[in-house]
């Protein structure tokens, strides 16, 4: 069902940013940490919706963020319908869907509205996401799922032929990362998206409840006479927090909104083919399941009771003699480094499996933490980002919360 609505009108709010959360409250306390820096100098509001979690989400951080509103419901909507209700009540120019999983750097918002304000043919823009280890997401940028596109997705040669125009469209890992481009479809992860388009599609359609939403919205912007752009702005997306990827949920959701999209938009004009394209995406789902438990079978390996995870540490020597015993009680090796060519070579000498910056008030700057993991990955050092706040005292590690 896709809503209508007839949106506020606030003079000078130039930007509402929306995010979702279920049950990661200290990986969306560190989103809303990143957002509020990065648009200190901003005319903006913050929405939050929770959508019914356990952990206490909405009463932890009422109180550590006052300015942000927070939106608590008593039954998980879903993730369109969510963001439908702050949109109804948001004010921006320009409204960002953002993931709560995810770290925004200084400089990216005031970037991407920079963009969206010289070029008003944009109906929403992107950015370069990364992965915890600082790899550039493919989901970064995506061509809408036509029959065709689907269909080598589904049958391995979009994997077969990465670059390919035709057989890679999915991905569009034919254009450079490091430039802006026009793309299809904007991930839900970071979308900003221009008020007068959405005023236009009528916000997200409720016909997903999870995944789906975000090709959805890319392509009815597509049809309304917008464009779509990505920009090498980097984010982090921890991509996990807040799905188990591995669980029957994701994959029955993923498979499950591929089969609502192509009813939605392509099933009139493809009748033949659509009980040959809704078979092959059961199977699909169904493999794609069947895979997903073997390789975690497979690569699931029992820890020794001596086993350690083991971090470099970026960060003051306060921030150290706090992270030292929250280290202790998670059976965590702390090394402390001062310099990314010190991650290098203690990387090299031995096997570390994060790289921790301090970050908060007083720590490393998200658009620096991000360029340094970004620099690291690209210099052949495979590490995974933590995070150590020292007014919270909470590592953060993107498979752990260590208190």
């Amino acid at each position: 069902m896709q809503q209508h609505y007839k949106p506020k009108q606030y003079p000078g709010m130039k930007l509402s940013v929306i995010i979702i959360s279920y049950n990661v409250r200290h990986y969306l306390e560190q989103c809303l940490d990143s957002v509020l820096r990065a648009t200190q100098s901003m005319d903006s509001d913050v929405w939050v919706v929770d959508n019914c979690s356990s952990d206490g989400s909405v009463d932890y951080l009422r109180e550590r963020f006052p300015h942000v509103h927070f939106i608590a419901n008593k039954d998980n909507v879903g993730f369109a319908r969510a963001n439908n209700q702050a949109i109804h009540l948001s004010a921006g120019e320009y409204v960002l869907l953002l993931n709560p999983d995810t770290i925004v750097g200084e400089d990216v918002l005031q970037g991407c509205v920079t963009f969206l304000d010289n070029h008003p043919e944009a109906g929403a823009t992107g950015t370069m996401m990364l992965n915890r280890n600082g790899s550039f997401a493919f989901e970064s940028r995506r061509g809408v799922p036509s029959p065709a596109t689907a269909f080598y997705k589904i049958c391995g040669l979009c994997s077969l032929y990465p670059y390919s125009r035709r057989f890679g469209k999915y991905y569009m890992r034919y254009l450079d990362q490091h430039q802006p481009s026009e793309i299809e479809v904007i991930s839900g992860a970071f979308c900003m998206v221009r008020r007068e388009a959405l005023e236009q599609v009528g916000l997200l359609s409720e016909d997903y409840f999870m995944y789906g939403e975000d090709i959805d919205l890319s392509y009815c912007i597509l049809q309304h006479g917008w464009r779509n752009y990505y920009q090498p702005l980097p984010i982090l997306h921890y991509k996990g927090e807040s799905t188990q990827k591995t669980s029957f949920r994701y994959v029955h959701s993923f498979y499950n909104a591929m089969l609502i999209f192509f009813d939605r938009h392509f099933r009139h004009r493809y009748r033949l083919l659509s009980g040959a394209v809704r078979l092959a995406v059961v199977m699909r789902g169904a493999w794609e399941m069947v895979r997903q438990q073997a390789m975690h079978l497979f690569h699931q390996r029992p820890c020794r009771p001596d086993c350690q995870r083991q971090i470099l540490f970026i960060g003051s020597d306060e921030a150290l003699r706090a992270l030292i015993p929250v280290c202790d009680r998670a059976n965590i090796l702390v090394e402390r480094v001062h310099s990314l060519e010190e991650v290098r070579e203690c990387a090299r000498a031995h096997t570390y499996n994060y790289i921790t910056f301090q970050t908060g008030d007083g720590g490393t700057p998200y658009s620096d933490v991000l360029r340094q993991l970004q620099t690291l990955f690209d210099s052949g050092i495979d590490l995974h980002l933590g995070t150590f706040n020292l007014q919270t005292k909470i590592l953060l590690l993107p498979d752990d919360v260590c208190l």
